[in-house]
């Protein structure tokens, strides 16, 4: 059995490709020439050049495949040209799923997000059912995965077997980049949170993100959706974990994320118009900051054994990890 990897240079993606290397599963992964493949080293894959824009090379990549993981997104709060996310994230998903489609593909999981998935009102947590609009997405990256979901959706309705998998924030091992999670847990480390805004997030070790991949595949319902998370936390409680396992102290200083959102549209400003990089307070993030954003996973544990791993145990591998690499 052959399946092809895209994403499998970032994190969740070389998790879900290491998880399949492990199971016996020919990997095949694509990646851009100028991709960096430090999260590949020690795993047996077969690695094929490929964009998300190049339709014809998607086509060669699928190839022999049984099985596809569509992994790959343009996964950031800030790009100096937004346009990328929906070039990626939709339009290139769309055309992969169709190129999948077509090339007789058995069984596909596609990695969304939690930020595809509504908030009820009430503040209770959000299920695969909860109701969501394009209008609730807030920042390109969210509302370009939702696009990407609605397309892989119709697709699923039009006989394409499909699962699609939303997972919450995954900590872990191999953050190279890091994600904006990682990020929080490198700053914090570096003792750089000197206040906190109460806003919540559900937390899950990576690797149970990638064998929750896995088993969507084996056993996922056609046209369903998967929230693979773990635990309900306050950036807070978050905080106080990391000061356990790293002796920083957690601060105590709560600001209104209101607080935050002139600092974030000037930092927002700089990173537009003057210095081309990535702001240190993005903008999206800050209005993200508003919701708690907490789910309910039973459904992926109880159809899918999704695995558990205390929140706990996966800061500590995060950690650990970012310290023995030099990001703190």
């Amino acid at each position: 059995m052959k399946a092809l990897v895209t994403g499998a240079t970032g994190f969740i993606g070389a998790a879900v490709a290491r998880a399949l290397a492990a199971a016996g599963t020919d990997v095949r992964v694509l990646v851009r020439p100028d991709s960096d493949l430090r999260n590949l080293e020690g795993i047996a894959v077969e690695q094929v050049h490929g964009d998300l824009r190049d339709r014809d090379s998607l086509r060669r990549a699928l190839t022999g495949c049984a099985q596809l993981y569509h992994v790959a997104a343009q996964y950031s709060l800030w790009a100096k040209d937004p346009s990328i996310f929906y070039d990626v994230n939709v339009t290139g998903t769309r055309v992969l799923m169709e190129a999948a489609r077509d090339a007789g593909t058995e069984r596909i999981v596609y990695t969304s997000t939690i930020g595809a998935i509504g908030l009820p009102p009430d503040g209770s947590p959000g299920t695969e059912e909860t109701p969501v609009s394009l209008d609730q997405m807030a920042g390109h990256y969210k509302r370009s995965k939702y696009l990407a979901e609605q397309e892989v959706l119709k697709l699923a309705r039009g006989g394409l077997p499909v699962v699609i998998v939303n997972p919450s924030a995954p900590v872990g091992e191999r953050d190279i980049k890091p994600t904006p999670t990682g990020q929080i847990i490198v700053d914090f480390m570096k003792g750089r949170m000197w206040a906190y805004i109460e806003t919540g997030m559900n937390l899950i070790d990576v690797d149970d993100v990638a064998t929750g991949h896995l088993r969507a595949m084996e056993r996922g319902r056609i046209g369903e959706r998967y929230i693979l998370g773990n635990r309900n936390l306050s950036l807070r409680e978050v905080f106080e974990i990391l000061s356990g396992l790293t002796g920083v102290k957690a601060p105590r200083l709560k600001l209104p994320w209101q607080a935050i959102l002139p600092l974030a549209y000037a930092d927002q400003w700089l990173a537009d118009y003057i210095t081309h990089q990535a702001p240190r307070i993005p903008l999206e993030g800050v209005r993200m900051a508003k919701y708690k954003m907490h789910y309910d996973c039973s459904k992926a544990v109880k159809e899918l054994d999704l695995p558990q791993t205390p929140v706990e145990v996966a800061l500590e591998k995060a950690v650990r990890w970012f310290r023995n690499h030099g990001y703190a």
